[in-house]
């Protein structure tokens, strides 16, 4: 495929990257914050549920568009996928996503399993977010 330089499709997943980690330490921070509010028992402020369930839904598109550009930059450049171990490791990170989003809505007072298998999910998301971003960066180098 002869396309033009792919650099402002690798700016752009810089960026969305960059702010999947902003977002994840801010989710972080807030489920952090409501987790200490049921331990305690002070509560929550009523906008914090909703802070971290509109955070979560920005995460989770800018994994989806990180996900696309990957595929039509990898493919516009190799003609294929599968170059490296960054295709396995996104796809990890995509599914550790979609898991930690429909995970966070079965959370209810009859679900009771949901709710640690959201934080679990979303500890090894730290591990898979580090990785994802060490094998884009060798990835990007490529380009570069």
């Amino acid at each position: 495929m002869d396309l033009p330089s792919f650099l402002w499709l690798w700016k752009i997943a810089a960026w969305a990257m960059g702010g999947t980690i902003a977002f994840y330490l801010l989710l972080l921070f807030f489920g952090s914050w409501m987790f200490y509010g049921r331990v305690t028992r002070i509560g929550r402020p009523p906008w914090l549920r909703n802070a971290h369930y509109i955070s979560g839904i920005i995460i989770v598109f800018l994994v989806f568009l990180l996900l696309a550009i990957g595929i039509v930059g990898t493919v516009g450049y190799y003609g294929n996928l599968g170059h490296s171990s960054h295709l396995w490791a996104g796809l990890f990170v995509v599914w550790l996503i979609c898991l930690s989003a429909w995970s966070a809505n079965q959370i209810d007072v009859h679900n009771t399993w949901a709710r640690s298998l959201h934080i679990s999910v979303n500890a090894i998301l730290f591990v898979g977010l580090a990785y994802v971003s060490w094998t884009g960066w060798s990835v990007v180098q490529k380009y570069l």
